[in-house]
């Protein structure tokens, strides 16, 4: 272990971090990605200090393969799009560069600092953007090329200790993002870490402040929860802390008032993602909406393409504010009706559950005459007219009046 400084004010060292090598962090390279470390590398070799960052290295150090790999670094991102001509640089305000490699893509940020805050945009040194991330244990800094973790805030330690801390003080963590109060319910499930008595009581008090979160960042969590193999222990964990009500508001009420309805809930969930699941697209929404269409569904009456329709649409109601791809909703629900033998035939009809209705269009325009059928103009029959009307000859102009 060696100690990392810098100047203080005075002209006198002081610790800054503490750098862990290969052999005290315990990392397996093998598990690293092979195009993250070419990134990082390319980077480095153009003068800019380059670490993978976040859950990929807390992931690494707890001996998991990480899925994703993030990384963070001193070049602004025109430079990193200079560097990588498989790039583009995304967002306004806040600017990020996505690297592709093939099907994958990696996610390189700029240092950020704190002149505006935990929230700032402003490009800064790795003392100030360490500072702006959420919890010590996605705090860590690893340089695949030195093989070594760099640690500013006592990650490492509380990772051995399996403690959630934040880094951002507690009166404003959930203020400046409310989605990090399910991100260290997250973690401290899927990792087995405690939440501090202080962490699990701010949590509580403030789980409100989630009705401010838009559905399309609500989306995401969720859809990162239910495609893990720990879904089922991370929304018991939500719903005991007051969170997953603003997640899935109807889901939440009925684990509240419905024994049963938990029951089936929590087994469902359970299922995904293990060894003798199909594995089949849409598995993990059905799994959130299966045991509420088992009861919706009378699947004794009506026939296949009406019941397929009032399932598609309750199901779609049931999930909100979640809004998640049609597409993997339309296969959930196929999943649920393939469960009692019912097989729906791939038609368009998928396609057109959600197209908005098209605005009233003027009697005898082109569309008018294509769509239209009893009491419309006969199909070509405007076009006719319009040709008529333009050869009907304009009197010539007269140009301006004479002077008196």
């Amino acid at each position: 272990m060696r100690i990392r400084y810098s100047a203080g004010k005075n002209g006198k060292p002081v610790k800054k971090a503490v750098v862990y090598t290969r052999e005290e962090h315990g990392i397996n390279f093998n598990d690293v990605d092979a195009e993250a470390v070419e990134i990082t590398e390319r980077l480095k070799a153009g003068g800019y200090e380059t670490y993978i960052v976040g859950g990929a290295v807390r992931d690494l150090i707890l001996g998991k393969k990480p899925k994703d790999f993030d990384i963070v670094t001193a070049a602004s991102p025109t430079r990193i799009k200079k560097i990588f001509r498989n790039a583009r640089i995304i967002g306004h305000r806040f600017r990020l560069v996505h690297v592709y490699y093939g099907p994958k893509i990696f996610e390189v940020s700029t240092f950020r600092s704190l002149k505006d805050g935990p929230t700032s945009n402003t490009y800064g040194t790795i003392e100030e953007d360490v500072m702006r991330r959420d919890f010590t244990l996605n705090a860590l800094f690893y340089d695949p090329g030195k093989q070594i973790v760099v640690d500013y805030v006592g990650g490492m330690r509380d990772i051995r200790e399996k403690r959630i801390r934040p880094i951002i003080p507690l009166g404003a963590i959930f203020q400046d993002d409310p989605v990090r109060m399910i991100r260290a319910v997250k973690y401290g499930t899927t990792a087995g870490f405690s939440l501090p008595f202080l962490l699990r009581w701010k949590i509580k008090a403030q789980a409100g402040l989630l009705t401010a979160v838009s559905p399309s960042r609500l989306t995401e969590e969720i859809m990162k929860i239910i495609h893990s193999s720990a879904a089922a222990p991370v929304v018991e964990n939500l719903e005991a802390y007051g969170l997953y009500e603003y997640l899935q508001p109807e889901a939440s009420k009925l684990l509240k008032e419905n024994r049963d309805f938990r029951e089936g809930y929590f087994k469902s969930l359970g299922s995904i993602n293990r060894p003798d699941s199909s594995g089949a697209p849409g598995e993990a929404l059905a799994a959130i909406i299966r045991d509420f269409l088992e009861d919706y569904i009378d699947w004794d009456k009506g026939g296949i393409v009406e019941n397929y329709k009032s399932a598609f649409f309750a199901a779609r109601q049931f999930v909100l504010p979640m809004n998640p791809p049609r597409a993997e909703l339309d296969r959930g629900v196929r999943l649920i009706f393939a469960d009692h033998g019912i097989t729906i035939k791939k038609s368009r009809f998928s396609e057109r559950l959600e197209r908005p209705s098209h605005p009233p269009v003027r009697q005898g325009s082109p569309r008018r005459e294509r769509e239209s059928g009893e009491g419309g103009l006969k199909e070509g029959e405007g076009a006719v007219k319009r040709r008529r009307r333009r050869k009907k000859q304009v009197p010539a102009d007269p140009g301006p009046p004479s002077p008196p």
